[in-house]
């Protein structure tokens, strides 16, 4: 169909200009950045944690520092893997170096179960139960934050899933009778460890509620030293001396020591008679003066 021809067919429409463009796009490494910040801000290798696995070690404090520091500083797997080798130490530092013979190359998650396979073994946990059941707070001697932080994180190692609740009265108990009472008067439903830590150090600082008084030494007072009898204790002589010869205690005569003393003997008989002798010559006078 031929177009029509009309008087404004040779008018046209006006034609926009293109936009031009003034600000060039630009890729968002915003977070990258962020993340390349906090690696550098991350603590040196001698302030991290170390583990080797002999003692009284606790694995799962060693796994929970490190995943600690992995998500504050957006560490990667490849940079904790590599520093692994100077945070062993001892049985552990062996035992990596077999592990990584064997498996070769392996992420941070797959070694943590590794360690935990390893390390939480019978023995261990026998040594971790006995340890907490044999602690008890002595005022006297303990600090309650280092006391209580202890047990919180020996709970922690031997029951993962435990609640908070059952770990602070488990801790509770531990406390002594008086003490624990007054822990317990405070707080009816659980609270926050630092509440717990806060109470226990002001009724430690403040009162004498579970403390025990303190025995006299004697050595140490003014008061003279008594020795107290013991019949079953016998008499020694002193044989210091032995080479000197040992003389009777009344007579003198240096000899051995007997039950008779034969000087002392022969003392005694001449002693009779010259009283016997006496007594004669006496009754001779007395005859002699009636005559």
């Amino acid at each position: 169909m031929p177009k029509l021809s009309t008087p404004f067919s040779h008018i046209r429409s006006p034609v926009k200009p293109k936009e031009e463009i003034t600000n060039p796009f630009i890729t968002d490494f915003s977070h990258q950045d962020n993340n390349q910040v906090l690696m550098k801000e991350a603590p040196q290798l001698k302030e991290w944690p170390t583990f080797t696995g002999e003692g009284s070690y606790d694995h799962m404090s060693f796994i929970k520092t490190i995943d600690m520091l992995q998500e504050y500083y957006s560490i990667p797997d490849e940079l904790i893997t590599a520093r692994l080798h100077s945070l062993f130490e001892k049985s552990a530092k062996r035992w990596y170096y077999g592990i990584r013979q064997t498996n070769g190359k392996n992420t941070w998650s797959w070694l943590k179960q590794e360690i935990i396979t390893k390390w939480a073994n019978d023995d261990w946990r026998y040594k971790i139960e006995n340890a907490f059941e044999n602690s008890f707070l002595d005022p006297n001697k303990d600090k309650p934050l280092t006391w209580f932080l202890k047990q919180v994180g020996r709970l922690n190692a031997l029951y993962p899933e435990m609640s908070q609740k059952m770990v602070q009265l488990k801790i509770l108990k531990k406390c002594g009778g008086e003490l624990e009472h007054s822990l317990r008067s405070r707080f009816i439903e659980p609270f926050p460890t630092e509440e717990y830590i806060n109470a226990l150090e002001e009724i430690v600082t403040r009162t004498k509620i579970g403390r025990t008084c303190k025995k006299l030494d004697i050595k140490s007072s003014n008061k003279p030293f008594i020795k107290k009898y013991n019949p079953r204790e016998t008499f020694k002589p002193n044989t210091s001396n032995s080479n000197e010869q040992r003389k009777y205690h009344k007579c003198g005569c240096i000899r051995d020591l007997a039950n008779n003393c034969l000087k002392k003997a022969k003392i005694n008989q001449i002693v009779e008679t010259e009283d016997h002798n006496d007594k004669e010559e006496e009754s001779n006078s007395e005859k002699d003066t009636e005559e």
